[in-house]
């Protein structure tokens, strides 16, 4: 049982994660590798403002508002200085590194001793001891729901439409008379924003901050994208952030059953290899859906 509320923690906390990708990668279409070096910025924020004493609850919305400047940098260098998608992602994951080392004060800062949301006088006496074992995946489940929940009624406001049109058809945004460039930075912020704020509940949850924890995040949140879209692509009842939701559990689900079978050296191959995988699958689909159009 433990194995599966492991794989459901992981899931979810990856899944917040996979909401930001989820912007960039489905309605945007800009391949941001920036990811890699927010999911450890809202990490190294929480190390550093935990180990000074500061309330774990609000180390999410500092972490989500530093991930959005990051998302922020991350546009500027895009739009005003005209430097291209991808290249402007490394560049910003690139800097980043050091600069989570120098919020951070080191690459490894152990949280055990810290006070975290998992972990507090406020959680021991709202959850009954009889859900106690289950306290961990109830709270990371709330927090996915409210991003989820959130990120739905965002999208169908006039900003969240506009940028969807965006990446669908940029030209009809400047025929409304809108910035193009402008609503790409606020999607890049709310983006690395939910990617920081997946950092700084998985440093909480596993309770340390490691400089190389965001290693392969931007691989992690792709995944889950196309796995879910993919999959559930045929029941229009559920909403597109719920599949991204459920493909973050299911290739977090892959991963674990196949690291039971591997050396856990064998990580990232696995990993690479999984995902090689849910692409080619995701290829041939479009195929089909091509030559049946």
């Amino acid at each position: 049982m433990s194995f599966i509320t492991s794989i459901l923690e992981q899931g979810l906390i990856y899944g917040i994660l996979a909401l930001g990708i989820y912007i960039t990668y489905k309605i945007l279409d800009f391949p941001d590798l920036t990811v890699d070096g927010s999911f450890p910025l809202g990490a190294a924020i929480t190390a550093a403002l935990l180990t000074r004493g500061m309330n774990p609850y609000i180390t999410l919305v500092l972490s989500f508002l530093a991930g959005a400047v990051a998302g922020i940098c991350t546009g500027l260098i895009h739009v005003k200085c005209k430097v291209r998608d991808l290249l402007s992602g490394i560049i910003m994951m690139t800097a980043l590194w050091t600069i989570n080392l120098y919020i951070a004060g080191t690459a490894n800062v152990p949280l055990f001793s810290q006070k975290t949301i998992f972990n507090n006088d406020l959680m021991e006496k709202i959850i009954p001891d009889v859900l106690a074992p289950y306290a961990t995946l109830i709270i990371v489940l709330v927090l996915a729901l409210i991003c989820k929940v959130l990120l739905d009624l965002y999208l169908n406001t006039k900003s969240g439409f506009l940028l969807r049109a965006v990446g669908d058809n940029d030209v009809l945004v400047v025929s409304l008379a809108k910035d193009k460039g402008n609503i790409k930075i606020l999607g890049l912020a709310i983006s690395n924003g939910l990617v920081a704020l997946a950092g700084c509940i998985f440093a909480q949850e596993e309770r340390v901050f490691e400089i190389s924890m965001g290693t392969g995040a931007m691989v992690i949140g792709l995944a889950s994208v196309i796995i879910g879209t993919s999959i559930f692509r045929k029941m229009t009842l559920l909403h597109t952030t719920t599949t991204v939701l459920i493909g973050s559990v299911i290739y977090k689900a892959c991963v674990a059953v196949a690291l039971r079978n591997f050396d856990p050296q064998a990580m990232k191959l696995v990993t690479a290899v999984l995902f090689l995988v849910v692409l080619i699958i995701s290829m041939d689909r479009k195929k089909k859906v091509n030559t049946n159009a």
